[in-house]
Order: structure tokens, then sequence, then C-alpha cells
């Protein structure tokens, strides 16, 4: 009895000294930020949920997104048993002892289990291996949490027998809606540019989010009211926001920085959005567009930089893909400048849209199949790898725009070599 008694002291004690995040975890699916397209009402994982009819699932999203919280949930809503393992540190003979205690209370008392296996991805195959035949038969209803792409982390027999649901990042509204309920919690209050400023550097993480406000509370002191202050120095970093106008006019002065080869500048707007909070994902993606629309063959490289600067945004996160991004920025900056693969495209497309060479010449039509012979498809065709030097001169377009050129390159770097050799060809 003594020992009950300590326990529940102890419990008393951990609670009001855990972190917010931990406290503030919900008790209703109504409660759980965002999700609304697995929870909301009539949705798959709530009806699920509900019913008490889950079937084994991968709950696959970023972290502080809420996949605990909703493991956590179904324990409160099933009549089965729930265990709890972590992949980070559960052993085969861990998963072993959970099966075996599975089958028992099957046997003894016919109660089904849930066992919920966090960081599942940190399992080897040999570990999930071991859940295959249960998970199969159903002796257990597997819950796994997994930060990582599954189709990439988990075996395949694993994965084709379980549901997947993807859980999003919270956007910003959701993260301030969140501290909102935070301050509620504490009893506390707080001005909307600080909700507003401690909810864009989240990064939508609801974890993240109140584990930063927290600290802001703190800092406010006795009257408990958290200003924008509070926020920059709960999360260290100043608030450098700007609004959605002038979101574009600082995305328009990248890019045309570094279109203008000024690598410096390039340095300074991508450090005024990073400090921004604008999202890397973005300022990758625009990087990716500008190496092939302003670059392009003048330097082929500045793709394959730009595109493992995003690789690397993906992979490594903020803040250090900033060194990434940078060095990405610097590449295209100083790299030679050519827009005439763009301007080809271009021109190419329009010709296209007002229909201009609707037939495939016939030799250069598919002659693979059977019968393709007799239609004529393929006939005159002349492999170019017959040929000294893999080129031979032959029509490749309709002849209403046979004639057309709508590439032309320019000397700049690379794309001097390109334009010597299709001058050769083209017999300029």
């Amino acid at each position: 009895m003594s020992d009950d008694l300590f326990a529940v002291a102890a419990e008393s004690a951990l609670a009001t000294r855990s972190p917010l995040a931990a406290r503030m975890r919900p008790h209703k699916l109504e409660e759980v930020a965002g999700q609304g397209h697995l929870l909301d009402k009539g949705a798959p994982l709530r009806s699920l949920i509900e019913a008490d009819r889950l079937t084994s699932v991968i709950l696959w999203g970023p972290p502080g997104c809420g996949k605990t919280t909703l493991a956590r949930l179904i324990a409160n809503h099933t009549a089965k048993q729930f265990e709890t393992l972590s992949a980070v540190n559960a052993s085969v003979k861990d998963v072993r002892a959970v099966i075996e205690q599975a089958r028992q209370r099957l046997g003894e008392r016919g109660v089904g289990t849930i066992l919920f296996l966090d960081e599942v991805h940190r399992f080897n195959k040999s570990q999930q291996d071991a859940l295959l035949p249960s998970v199969e038969e159903g002796l257990l209803v597997l819950i796994g949490a997994t930060t990582e792409n599954p189709f990439f982390e988990i075996n395949a027999p694993l994965l084709s027998r379980s549901n997947l649901f993807r859980l999003h990042g919270l956007d910003v509204d959701a993260v301030v809606e969140l501290l909102r309920r935070g301050l509620d919690f504490e009893s506390a209050t707080g001005d909307d540019d600080a909700m507003r400023h401690l909810a864009e550097r989240a990064d939508g993480d609801a974890r993240r989010a109140l584990t930063a406000l927290e600290v802001a509370i703190a800092l406010a002191g006795e009257g408990m009211h958290v200003t924008l202050d509070n926020a920059e120095s709960a999360l260290d970093a100043r608030a450098f926001r700007y609004g959605e106008d002038e979101h574009y006019d600082v995305v328009s002065a990248f890019i045309k920085s570094i279109r203008g080869s000024d690598p410096d500048s390039g340095l300074y707007w991508l450090s005024r959005m990073l400090e921004a909070g604008e999202d890397a994902r973005f300022i990758a993606r625009r990087l990716v567009i500008l190496a092939s629309e302003d670059i392009g063959m003048a330097d082929p490289m500045s793709l394959l930089i730009a595109n493992a600067a995003a690789g690397a945004v993906e992979f490594v996160g903020l803040p250090e893909a900033g060194h990434n991004l940078a060095q990405a920025v610097v590449h295209l900056s100083t790299a030679p400048k050519s827009n005439r693969t763009a301007v080809g495209w271009w021109s190419a497309t329009a010709d296209v849209k007002v229909g201009k060479g609707r037939e495939v010449p016939m030799h250069l039509r598919d002659a693979h199949y059977q019968g393709a012979a007799k239609l004529g498809h393929g006939e005159g065709y002349d492999y170019p790898h017959d040929h000294a030097g893999g080129h031979v001169p032959q029509q490749y377009r309709p002849d209403e725009v046979a004639d057309t050129v709508y590439y032309r390159p320019s000397q700049n770097g690379f794309e001097a070599e390109v334009a010597e050799r299709l001058s050769k060809w083209r017999g300029d």
C-alpha cells in the first residue's frame, strides 16, 4: 500500500515538473492540433479509432506533429491491452516478450493487444521480421511511428500489412492556436506578434513551440504577459519579419542578385529570408529553377549543385542546411549565365500551343510492335550510332517546323562549346 502511495506522489510531482508539452498532451481527439484530414468527423483514422476497429498502422510525419499523442489517444479508446516499446532501445527479446504476453492474454481472457512502437524505422530488418508473423495473424495490432519515409525504412511485407497515415507539420495558424491554449493552461497572456513569432520559428513542431512558450513565460516574469522581446529571447533570435508584399520583393531581389552575378547580394538576401523564417524548401526550389532558367548550358553543373542543396535542406534541415544554400548561391552567382535553353523551350511551347506539326514523321514513329512495319513506321530512319561521331543529319521534326531554330546557344561558359558543335552539325 505504501508503495502505491509513493508512486502516486511521484506521478504528481512529475506532473508539475514535466515540460508544458507533456502536461498539455490532449485527452480527446478534438484537442489534437492540426491533422484534420485524419481526425475530423468522418475522417478515416478517427472513424477507426472511435469504432475500436484499428488494424496495424504506420504513422509517418515530422517531429512534433502528434504521432505519440495519437497513439496515447488510441490507448484511451481501445478495449485492447496497450503496450509501448521504443525502437531506440528495444531488442528482439523485448518484442518476443510482448508477443508471448499477447498470446497468453488472448488465450486466457480473449483480450487483444496493441503494440505502439515509437521510432519504428530504428529497427533493422531482422527486428522488423520478428514482428511480421504476429501482425500477419492478427495477434498484434502494430502502431508504428516514424519520421522517416516508410517506403525506404520499413520492410515491404510489414508495410503491406499496415495502413499508412501521413501526418503533416502544423501550419502557423494551428501552432498559434496551440500557443494560445498553452497561455490559458499556464494562466498567462501574450501579444499576438509574440505568438506569431514563436509559431513561425517552430517549423510545424508543436513540442518545440510549447517548449519555447514555456521559456518565454518564465522570461516574462511576475506579470506572465509574453511580449515579442520575450519570444525573441526564448528563441535567442531576433524577429526579422516581413509582410506578404515584402516577401515577394525580397524574393525578387534575391533572384535578380544571383542572375546579376553578385554573390554578396545573393548571400545578403538569403540571410534576410532565413532570418525572417522563410521556408528553406521554397528558397531551394527557386534556386533549382534559376539554375536552368538563367544559367542553363553555360554551366550545366549549376543544376546539380542547386538540386543537391535542395536535397540537403530535406536531409540536414535548418540551421545547418544554410551552409548548403549559401554554397549554391555563391556558385550560381559566379557561374556564366545563359537563358537560351529557357528561350528555346518557350518558343517551342508557343508553336505547340498553336498546333504546328501535329503529325510525327513516319521514319520517327515506333517500329517495335507487330504490324508497325506494314504501316511504314520507322522506314528510312538512319541510326546515328552507325556513323562516325554518333551523328547523322536527318529530319527529326514535322515538316511545318522542320527549319525553325529554337535553341541558339550563347558564347558564355560551356555553352560556347555547345555552340561550336551545333554549328558544325547544322552546317552554319
